[in-house]
C-alpha cells in the first residue's frame, strides 16, 4: 500500500492518535489535512496542553482528555505513542474488537518506499544513527532522518521516493511488539536500560531483538561482536549478518586492528578507512559508533568519504560536547548519559581524573559496574536527584573518593567551579534518566549549558 491509497482506506473512519507529544501532534494534523476523522488522546488537561490543544482542535481534532481518556477508543485504527505501553488494557480490549492498534513509526515502516537504514542500542544510537544519514548525504543520497531522535517521518512520507534512504533511530518502547523490520539494522549495543517501564531485562532484550528479527534474506543486520547479548542476536537473523568489532578482527564488517586503523571486510577483500587517532570525536565509545556506521553503509558509500567524515564530524550536541574552557577548566555536557554504561563510556573517553556531576531520575537499573570505573576516572563527585544514593553506594563500596551531595543543577555547577582548578574537566554525565527534574535530556544538557556559560 502507498501512501495514497492508505488516505484513502481511511475515509470515513476515524484515527484515535494516544498520547499529544512532540511527534504526534505533527501525524494528527497530517492526518486532518487528508480528511480523515482523528480523537486526540492525551492523560494532560486542556490547560496543560495548551497552545497544543488549541491548535489541534482548530483543525478538527477532537480532544479525549484527562485521567479516563483511554477509557473509550471509539476508532478503527489506533496509534500510540511510543512511551504507552502496547499492551495496555485498553490496547488489548481494542484488538480483541477487531481494531488495529500500532504506533506512527510502524505506520512509516509500512508504507516507506524507500530503504530504510534502522538504528537501535543503549548507548550511541543517536551518534551512530547520525553518522549513518550524514555518509548517506555525503555520497549524494537524499536521506529522511528521524524516530527517535526527534522527528517523526510519517508526516513527510509524501516527500519520500524510492531512491533516497530513510535513517531511523529506535528506542526499545518503539520496537516493543513491532513486527516490521529496517533493510539494514544495526544494534549498537545492549546493557540494562528502562527497566522501571519495560517488565524485565528479558522484555528489553526481545525489544531490541525485533530490529532484526523480521529482515528478509537480503537485508543486513549490523552487530556488535564484543556484547554478547547484541551478538546472539545472529541466531535470530535470516539476513546477511555484519559484525563491528573495537577487539578483534570480523569476517565481515569492521573492526579496529592491532595497529589503530579501522578496516572493512566484505568477506573477501579488507580495506583501511583511517586511523582511530584521527576521528575527531573523542573516546572509544565513538570509535564504536563509526565502525558500526561503517559496516551499515559498506557497498553504498566510498571509503574515502567514510574517512573524510570521521576527520570532520564533530559530534551530536549533549553528548561529551564540549561547552567552555574557562580559567583552564575544560566543562563537558553529556546529558545523553541516561545509564550507567553510557556514562562509564564517556568516563573512559578522557585522559584524566574528572569532576563528576551525576544523578537524576531511577530507571530501577543496577548501579554496581559505575563504581569500579569511577574510582579509577573521577577525582571527585558530585550528586544529585533520586539515584544519588545508588551511585554514592556504587562508588563508597570500591572508593573513598571525595562525594559532594547537591540539591540540583545550579548547586551542582557552582559546586564543581569552587572544586576545579586549572586542567581539570567537569563533565555532567547524570547516568540516570531526567524526569525528576526535567522533561528530557536535551532540556537538561541545556540548562547544565546556560549555568556553565553564565559563571
Amino acid at each position: 500500500m502507498n501512501i495514497g491509497e492508505f488516505y484513502q482506506s481511511l475515509q470515513g473512519k476515524t484515527v484515535a492518535v494516544c498520547g499529544i507529544g512532540r511527534n504526534n501532534t505533527p501525524v494528527i494534523l497530517q492526518l486532518l489535512s487528508h480528511g480523515i476523522s482523528v480523537i486526540a488522546c492525551d492523560k494532560h488537561t486542556r490547560e496543560e496542553l495548551g497552545e497544543t490543544a488549541e491548535k489541534l482542535a482548530s483543525a478538527g481534532a477532537t480532544l479525549q482528555l484527562g485521567e479516563q481518556y483511554l477509557d473509550t477508543l471509539d476508532a478503527q485504527l489506533i496509534l500510540r505513542t511510543p512511551g504507552m505501553k502496547p499492551y495496555l488494557p485498553p490496547f488489548q480490549k481494542a484488538r480483541e474488537e477487531g481494531k488495529t492498534v500500532t504506533s506512527e513509526m510502524e505506520l512509516f515502516f509500512d508504507l516507506c518506499p524507500a530503504p530504510i537504514y534502522a538504528v537501535t542500542g543503549s548507548d550511541g544510537k543517536t551518534t551512530t544513527t547520525t553518522v549513518i544519514a550524514g555518509l548517506l548525504e555525503a555520497a549524494k543520497k537524499t536521506v529522511h532522518l528521524g524516530g527517535n531522535i526527534g522527528r517523526a517521518l510519517l508526516p513527510i512520507i509524501e516527500n519520500v521516493e524510492s531512491h533516497h534512504a530513510a535513517v531511523v533511530e529506535l528506542s526499545s518502547f518503539q520496537l516493543t511488539m513491532m513486527e516490521q523490520s529496517p533493510h539494514v539494522a544495526v544494534v549498537t549495543n545492549v546493557a540494562p536500560n528502562h527497566l522501571d517501564w519495560h517488565t524485565d531485562m528479558q522484555e528489553y532484550i526481545d525489544a531490541k531483538k525485533n530490529l532484526v528479527a523480521h529482515q528478509r534474506p537480503q537485508d543486513r543486520a549490523v552487530l556488535n561482536a564484543d556484547n554478547e547479548i547484541t551478538a546472539s542476536f545472529a541466531d535470530s537473523c535470516v539476513g546477511e549478518v555484519w559484525y563491528f568489532s573495537r577487539k578483534h578482527p570480523v569476517k565481515r564488517g569492521t573492526y579496529l586492528g592491532e595497529d589503530g586503523i579501522l578496516y572493512g571486510t566484505d568477506g573477501v577483500t579488507t580495506v583501511p578507512i583511517l586511523p582511530a587517532c584521527e576521528i575527531r570525536i573523542p573516546g572509544v565509545h565513538n570509535i564504536e559508533n563509526f565502525l558500526a556506521a561503517f559496516a551499515a553503509v559498506w557497498g553504498e558509500v566510498p571509503v574515502e568519504i567514510m574517512a573524510d567524515y570521521a576527520r570532520t564530524f564533530s559530534g551530536v550536541p549533549h553528548r561529551s560536547e564540549l561547552v567552555r574552557e574557562r580559567d583552564g577548566v575544560r566543562w563537558y555536557n553529556d546529558s545523553i548519559g541516561s545509564s550507567p554504561s553510557r556514562t562509564i563510556a564517556g568516563l573512559r573517553s578522557f585522559d584524566r581524573k574528572v569532576i563528576l556531576i551525576a544523578g537524576g531520575y531511577d530507571k530501577h537499573i543496577p548501579y554496581d559496574p559505575l563504581g569500579p570505573v569511577a574510582k579509577d576516572t573521577v577525582k571527585t563527585a558530585i550528586l544529585l536527584g533520586a539515584t544519588a544514593n545508588a551511585i554514592e553506594t556504587a562508588i563508597r563500596a570500591v572508593s573513598d573518593l571525595p562525594i559532594i551531595r547537591v540539591a540540583d543543577m545550579a548547586e551542582a555547577v557552582k559546586t564543581a567551579e569552587k572544586e576545579a582548578k586549572s586542567g581539570d574537566i567537569v563533565f555532567m554525565s547524570p547516568a540516570s534518566a531526567s524526569f525528576d527534574m526535567y522533561t528530557n535530556f536535551e532540556e537538561r544538557g541545556d540548562h547544565f549549558k546556560r549555568l556553565v556559560l553564565e559563571l
